[in-house]
């Protein structure tokens, strides 16, 4: 039986994309430029904010001194409005509600960098209830690598193959099956729409496609 759960953090653990869609938009709209679809920044969450931003701006490459001065302004803009409008999934608070109740440890490895995924926890109240945290900082090798996976594991004293790990991206379920954990897609998140077509591939142990499915599929395995 599984003794821990560990999420990735945008778009499976918090849904956030509002935030990043929120700020993209108005950056267009201050420069009078189209408007980017919201479905379109939805999958390039997880792709993180220089893919985004390219969105916006495809015409100006990422190493252009310009490009950096709007992730910088994307980035302060985000870290000081972090949590607007982003919420744990529908379901999510019931799902760690019951895994606190059953004495599961649950936690955090994310590619997020620490201070705004530190920010965001403690903006959602989630800081003090997270048991771990892992971060790119934290290792030198960040996922799809399992060496976060470990340093998890390591963090909470429970072996990596007795730990769940949820996340919406290729690199996540690379990572946790490398570790040897049980890995679970959830297909609610903001899928790459290059990896979208057939989820089978991805390997996972179990797709789900909303939170209450992930909570049984959970269940079964705690």
């Amino acid at each position: 039986m599984k003794k821990a759960v560990l999420f990735d953090l945008d778009g499976t653990l918090i849904d956030t994309a509002a935030d990043f869609i929120r700020i993209i938009q108005a950056m267009c709209k201050a420069e009078n430029k189209p408007i980017i679809d919201a479905d379109a920044i939805r999958a390039q969450v997880s792709e993180g904010a220089r893919a985004m931003l390219q969105l916006a701006y495809p015409d100006i490459s990422p190493q252009d001194e310009k490009f950096t001065h709007y992730r910088q302004l994307f980035l302060t803009e985000y870290e000081n409005n972090i949590a607007v409008e982003s919420r744990l999934f529908q379901g999510m608070p019931e799902l760690l509600s019951l895994l606190e109740e059953k004495k599961i440890p649950w936690g955090i490895v994310t590619n997020k960098p620490r201070y705004l995924s530190e920010r965001l926890l403690k903006a959602l109240h989630l800081d003090q209830r997270c048991a771990v945290l892992v971060c790119p900082e934290d290792v030198k090798n960040t996922k799809p690598d399992p060496e976060p996976m470990f340093l998890a594991a390591q963090n909470i004293d429970i072996d990596a193959q007795d730990i769940i790990y949820v996340g919406d991206h290729p690199r996540d379920i690379d990572a946790g099956r490398a570790a040897h954990m049980y890995t679970i897609l959830a297909a609610y998140g903001y899928l790459p729409h290059a990896h979208k077509d057939d989820l089978t591939v991805w390997q996972a142990d179990s797709i789900v496609h909303d939170v209450p499915s992930l909570q049984h599929s959970i269940l079964k395995q705690i």
